[in-house]
């Protein structure tokens, strides 16, 4: 990958486009967990990977190439949810509702929903699109520990917050 990085700095098309594709399924299952909307999604990454060729010459390390895509990615997640909150109320519980393919997937999105803004993106990268604890650290400038940190939480208001029907706790 760092090999695609260089060549990419140095202007050759195609191994830009290479990274990008070892990249798009991750990218767009990110975007779609913030957004929830197909066209939205397809803007967005649109515009993330326009910025990213154009601003690869600012990526200092070659080997955090996908972590340095995955935050420009966030910022036009979160730019685009402010710019849209602004315009009209953002109903997150029934867009995920409707987004929802299965119970289970409604019972996840519940579950998200509940949690302050903090703990939901923390939990969204790790559990859901699937980062490290390391990744998620660097993409949103947080120490390490607090990623941990705000997981161990997160988890504990879940596991207070959700029980079965028999009364015994769904998460933990």
């Amino acid at each position: 990958m760092e090999r695609l990085v260089k060549k990419a700095k140095k202007g050759d098309g195609d191994a830009f486009v290479q990274l990008i594709q070892q990249y798009e399924e991750v990218l767009y299952r990110t975007a779609i967990r913030f957004v929830k909307d197909e066209q939205d999604t397809a803007d967005l990454l649109q515009d993330t990977i326009l910025t990213a060729f154009e601003r690869l010459h600012t990526l200092k390390k070659n080997e955090y190439f996908h972590t340095w895509l995955c935050k420009i990615l966030l910022n036009k997640c979160t730019s685009l949810v402010k710019k849209k909150q602004k315009t009209q109320v953002l109903d997150l519980p029934n867009q995920l509702l409707e987004a929802a393919d299965s119970f289970k997937d409604i019972e996840l999105a519940d579950a998200l929903n509940s949690l302050s803004d903090q703990y939901r993106l923390v939990f969204t990268l790790y559990y859901v699109v699937g980062y490290t604890t390391k990744e998620i650290s660097t993409m949103i400038n947080e120490p390490e520990g607090t990623i941990k940190s705000r997981l161990s939480r997160g988890k504990a208001i879940l596991r207070d917050t959700y029980y079965t029907f028999e009364g015994v706790k769904t998460i933990g």
